[in-house]
Parts: C-alpha cells; structure tokens; sequence
C-alpha cells in the first residue's frame, strides 16, 4: 500500500513573485500577486515525492467570510497537465527530490481581495488537507483580458507603481503643484485598503455579494469613493472648509496619504480630521493604485457646483459688485477629482478608457456621498444618461455663470462678465516627469466648434447656445510682478473701448482675500474712481496697490486673493464685471542631499527657508516624508522666534530601503506662514 504523501511545508516565492507581478514592494512577507496572471509556489513533502499515477492533488482558493463557487469567491480545481483560459488552474513546472513546483493561474475577472489557498493531497482512499497559506489577488493593468488593462508600460508605471506625483493647485493663470507622497507601497498601506472595502456599508449589509463584486472596477471605484469620505459610513476623511481647524490638522498640512489611512486605522476607523477635494483625491488615488487599478488626480480649475442640475451657477450681487445671497452654488477656484483606467462592460462602446470619480461630498449619488465613475469620453459628448453622475461632472466642467446686479429700485440687471469660464486648464502630472499635462481637450471640444455646439445640444444646455452680448468695452484683470506672500503688490484693471463713443461711469475696485473653494474674506484694497471716462478707440491700466499689512491677517491656506474691477455705465444702464485669482508665492524650500545615496545606508537631507516676512516666525516645524526613503513622516521643531529675513536650517536622517528615483516631500508651518510645500529628487543606487 502507498505511503500517505503529506505536506511539509509550502514556499509561496515571494520573491520571484513579487518581481514577476510587479508586488515585490508589497511581498516582502505575504504574497501578493495580480490576476489573470501565473504565479509559483514550491510544495515540500516529507517522505515521498508526488506521483502523478498514484497522488490527487486538488487546490482551494477562497475569498470573503461566505465563499461560494457561483459567486466566483471559491475556486476547487485539480493539478492538471493543461490551463483552462479564464479558470483557476495548477500545473507543474518542475519535480525534484520531495520538491514540486508548481504554477497557479487565477482568472482575470477574479474578486479582488485577501485567499485563503489550501490542499487536498488524496492517495488511493486516503486524504489529507494542509492550509498553504494566503494572498491577496489585485487587479492588473499588464494582462490584456484584466478590465483595468492599460498597454503602455510607460503609463502602468505612472498610474499604478509610482509612489509620488503633484496635485495641481493655485489659479488658472496661475497653476502652482504641490508634491504629494502617495505611497501605495508603504507598510500597512495594502491591509489599510482592504480594511477599507471591509467596512464599507455594502459589505456590511451583504459581505458575500459584496466580495463577488469585487471582481468589477467599476464597482470598487464607486465603493472607494464613497469610503474616503465620512460622510455616510466609516470612511477615512472628514471635510471642512471654514479655516477652523483647531481640532485637528489642517488639509493644507498633509503631504502625502500614508499618515492619513494609518491614523485612520489606528484609530479604530475612526475619521481623520481634516480633508478638502485634493486631499480626497489623494487619498483615493493610493487606495486604487494599491488594489491595481491605473488612477491620476486631477485639478479642474473654475469648477462649477452646480446643486440644481440645471447647468446654470447665477450669482446675485448688490450695486457694489458684491455677492449678497448665502447661496452654496458656486465656482471653486480649483476642484480635484480621480480618473481611473478600466472598460465600462456596462455602457455602450466607447465609453472604455478613463473615468472620473469624485470622493469629496457634495452630493448624494444613489442615497451615498460618492461621484461616479462615468466616462471622460460621455462628459465630453454631453451623453448626461451615463452612469454614474454624468450631469454633476458635466456641470462642474461646463456651467454656464450669469451675474445680477441689483440696482437702486431693487430690480436686478444682468451683466456682462467675460472673465470667468467654467472648466479651464484641467490638469494633472504628465508620465514619466515632474510637468503638468493639460487634459482639457479630452472633456471638452474646443471652444466654438460645431462638436462644442453639438456636445451641448445633446446635454440641452440651452444658456451656452445662446449668443454671448457683446457691448464694445471689455475688462480685464492684469497680475503685476513680485507677488510673493509678504509684499506689496500691483495689480491692474485694463479696460478697451472698442466704439467710437465715449463711455463714462464710475469704476469700482476691489479686492478679498478667498479660499479656493470661492469664500470671500475680507477687503485688502479698494479703489473707487466716480468718474472713469473712456475715449473712442482707446485702454487704459488702472493700478490697484494690495498691502502686505492689508491682507497678512486674513490671507487663508490657499495664498489667494480675488480682486474684482465693476464699470457701471448709469446712461446706459450697463454693468461690465471682470474678475481674476491672484495666487501669493510661498518662499521656496530648498533641500541637499548630504552623502551618497545607497541602500540601506543613512542619508543627511539638510532642509532650508527664509522667513520673508517683515515680521518673526514662531511655533515653526519642518515635516519630511518619502516612499521609499523613510518608513515614516519625520517632524522637527524650531525654536522660537525666527526673525525677519532670517533663514532657518534643520538636518533630517534618512534611511532608503529600495533603489530607484524616489521624492522628499517637506511641508513647513508656523503661526504666519503656512502650508509651504517643496520637494526633491533622490536617486537611490544599489549598495
């Protein structure tokens, strides 16, 4: 009678794993592998080797606390000679002494998510299981029959490996990127992210048909944009907008997503305080790499919110120029979402490619804080029938903006105000470099073209198709030079006449201080000038000086100042508004790099800043993180006070764990100068 084949042990390769699936970051203990695409392990047997005529190998891999095979969460299949295209198949690569090695193969429509993979070893009538240990299965952009499957090995590497990148923040004529460390890859990130899908309400509700559609990008983009807010569920981020951030940390502090989702799981799932839409988007893009599927942020700037539906932001302003109503229909200065790369089995064709998805709450999609994923591609036709939350994204990209201005007997009269376009610059980092891309083109056609007019035809966005009224007078606001937080400023209303009349009226200048989210705050310079008359064919520049001692008090995190610039004609009972952002640059942050940059040996990063202000620092801390150069963020604090003109030095150690080019992302803070980002590259050699 035969000996009993028995198990003594099972190597899961992490290594060579980890390598071929482009894990090797996340298999430094477990296995974590990507679908649809073989992997190894080496089954050891005490006694006996298998024998193919006489041993029953049968393998078990399952998923989620209530795995069933029609789910697509348990999979039994035998050790077999052939692979069954899209079936969970074992083969043999190679036999020696008591060593079987062995290639598993997962389809590539698998849920995605942490196995349990165990053994049926039978010989004759008599069996045995073993437990061979778990994975994790992610989705994967390098398998062609994957739904997140992106050909260029260029863009997988941006979107899915890469561990830092830039959010683009600032204004449209003044685009300012801020770095980020994402971070993917860090300890604890991956258990973080399926600790995530694990408490998300759908799972809560019904764990088994949650974890089957976990095969679905589509579905996990949606889960994951609702579970980075709070606002329904245990999700990671709690948003706020009203500079009070005294009980937690302000989003403007946060350089990268690590410190975010380990806090928020050492917490107990309790929700981090604070986040605004690009600490969100952030956020999102590191769970989405993480789980495999391609995602970049992106900065839309002049976004619309458009809470009606009806494509139209209308704001109601007194004679002065000044908003009036409480209204929360506005245009954000920038707004950032996610695209992620996947096909839309769901839709038509053609709608394949990249989706956006919105995790900042704003509105409720299907009763839950969450925004998409819809199709680029139906944003740019104006198709508002798409799943998911076509008409919410189209507006924010293409509402149109009407001004009223109230006038003494209180009725209101439209005016004319060319300066602000919905949907402008939508940007987001190029692959494979530290640039911008402008991605513009891909949600909207070109402006005036015969597709535009068909795109909006389509969308029934009726206020676009109108004609624009044109008086002969335009107004526009110029940026000076030198406008760095600390000094003074000009900044210029550059009005033409056009016409062969005169026009006289009187010009009202003025600007606030402004969050980026729209919300004005208080005036740092005014002029009123009663009795502006323009000439017949001829511009004029008037000047308006911003003092540094105007707006230092109530300057917020954004570093932005709205300056508006209103002609009011009485004879003709005409209102020209013109409006622009201004964005103050911080002082730079420099960074050296002191000794050679090895493996696993101590590096020196020396982190330096000029206070240039006219007045001291106190309470000032330098933060420093890095995928790959440090496990963790690192803070130090300088002592008080550091004067004006002053430079302020501190020296950070740094210890590299991988090869590779890799970003220092610093953050500086103190009681006047805040949120100061600066970043370098760091080339790590092999030691």
């Amino acid at each position: 009678m035969a000996e009993d084949l028995v198990l003594e042990r099972c190597d899961l390769e992490l290594e060579a794993n980890g390598r071929d699936h482009h894990t090797a970051d996340l298999c430094r203990e477990k296995l974590v592998v990507r679908r649809g695409q073989p992997f190894w392990l080496t089954l050891h047997f005490e006694g006996r080797n298998y024998e193919a005529g006489m041993d029953s190998l049968t393998f078990c891999a399952v998923t989620g606390p209530a795995p069933s095979e029609d789910a697509g969460t348990k999979a039994r299949f035998r050790l077999s000679n052939t692979v069954e295209e899209g079936a969970w198949a074992a083969t043999v690569v190679d036999q020696q002494d008591r060593a079987l090695s062995l290639q598993l193969s997962s389809p590539a429509s698998s849920p995605i998510g942490l196995y349990r993979l165990s053994l049926e070893a039978s010989t004759g009538y008599q069996g045995s299981s073993f437990v061979l240990g778990h994975f994790t299965l992610l989705f994967n952009a390098w398998c062609p029959a994957d739904a997140v499957y992106l050909d260029s090995d260029e863009e997988r590497r941006e979107y899915v490996l890469t561990q830092q990148g830039f959010i683009y923040q600032g204004s449209a004529k003044f685009i300012k990127s801020i770095p980020w460390n994402f971070g993917q890859f860090e300890v604890e990130i991956l258990d973080i992210c399926l600790m995530l899908l694990d408490v998300n309400p759908k799972f809560l509700r019904d764990a088994g048909r949650d974890c089957s559609r976990r095969s679905s990008p589509v579905y996990v983009g949606r889960v994951v944009s609702g579970m980075v807010n709070c606002n329904d569920d245990q999700g990671v981020l709690l948003g706020r907008w009203d500079n009070n951030y005294r009980d937690g940390i302000s989003p403007m502090f946060w350089i990268g997503s690590v410190d975010i989702l380990r806090r928020w799981k050492n917490d107990g799932c309790q929700r981090v305080k604070y986040g605004q839409c690009w600490v969100f988007a952030a956020v999102a893009c590191t769970v989405l790499r993480c789980l495999g599927v391609p995602t970049r942020v992106v900065t839309n700037y002049n976004s619309a919110h458009d809470q009606n539906s009806n494509l139209l932001i209308e704001y109601f302003r007194n004679e002065f120029g000044e908003i009036q109503s409480d209204k929360s229909e506005m245009i954000w200065n920038f707004h950032c979402w996610v695209e992620s790369w996947m096909t839309r089995p769901d839709l038509q064709p053609g709608y394949e490619g990249w989706q956006a998805l919105d995790p900042t709450p704003q509105e409720k999609s299907e009763g839950t804080y969450c925004c998409g994923p819809v199709p680029v591609r139906a944003i740019k036709v104006g198709d508002l029938s798409t799943k998911y939350d076509a008409p919410f994204v189209f507006a924010e990209v293409n509402a149109d903006v009407v001004d009223w201005i109230r006038q003494d007997d209180g009725s209101m009269h439209k005016s004319i105000n060319h300066s602000l376009v919905v949907g402008q610059k939508i940007s987001t980092k190029s692959v494979g470099r530290d640039q911008r891309e402008d991605i513009t083109h891909t949600y909207k056609y070109p402006e005036g073209s015969a597709e535009e007019r068909e795109a909006f035809a389509r969308a029934n966005h009726q206020n676009k198709l109108a004609d624009k009224e044109e008086t002969g007078v335009a107004m526009r606001i110029r940026a000076g030079q030198g406008m760095n937080r600390g000094s003074d400023f000009d900044v210029f209303a550059h009005i033409t006449n056009t016409t062969a009349e005169d026009h006289t009226g009187c010009l009202l200048l003025c600007a606030r201080t402004v969050s980026y989210n729209g919300i004005l705050g208080p005036e740092c310079g005014t002029k009123d000038l009663l009795n502006f008359s323009l000439e017949p064919f001829s511009e004029k520049s008037i000047p308006l000086r911003i003092l540094y001692e105007k707006y230092c008090d109530c300057l917020t995190e954004s570093n932005l100042i709205k300056v508006r610039g209103l002609f009011v004609e009485p004879a003709a009972n005409s209102y020209l508004l013109a409006e622009r952002d201004i964005y103050l640059e911080n002082p730079e942050i420099k960074i050296r790099i002191l000794g050679e940059p090895k493996q696993n040996r101590k590096l020196v990063a020396e982190v330096s800043l000029w206070n240039p202000l006219t007045v001291p620092l106190s309470g000032c801390t330098f933060t420093v993180e890095g995928a790959g150069l440090t496990d963790e963020q690192k803070t130090v604090e300088i002592p008080d006070p550091v004067e004006a003109g002053a430079e302020v030095k501190v020296r950070v150690d740094l210890l590299p764990r991988n090869a590779g080019r890799h970003k220092l992302v610093v953050n500086f803070e103190s009681d006047r100068l805040k949120a100061v980002k600066g970043f370098r590259n760091v080339i790590i050699n092999t030691s």
